[in-house]
């Protein structure tokens, strides 16, 4: 299962995901656009994962189609654990 195009992703899901399902930005960061994404696993916005991308500092994600840009969930979760671990 991957949550990619759906609306309402938890930290609990985030948790049960498998590590080869993907996600897309707005169930990885918090947003004041969309109210939802509260419980995003990442605690900080959009722009700061963007500026982290670009400084090679978070993963870069995938372009899976035209439209649709994401993260394997297991990469984020290394990302976490390597955080956890400065």
């Amino acid at each position: 299962l991957s949550p990619v195009g759906s609306t309402n992703t938890t930290t609990a899901t985030f948790d049960a995901l498998p590590d080869n399902a993907w996600l897309r930005e707005s169930h990885l960061v918090r947003s004041s656009k969309s109210p939802s994404s509260a419980v995003a696993p990442l605690p900080f916005s959009a722009p700061t994962l963007w500026r982290m991308v670009k400084a090679g500092t978070f993963p870069k994600p995938t372009k899976l189609s035209a439209g649709v840009t994401a993260w394997q969930v297991g990469q984020v979760r290394a990302w976490m654990a390597a955080q956890a671990n400065v």
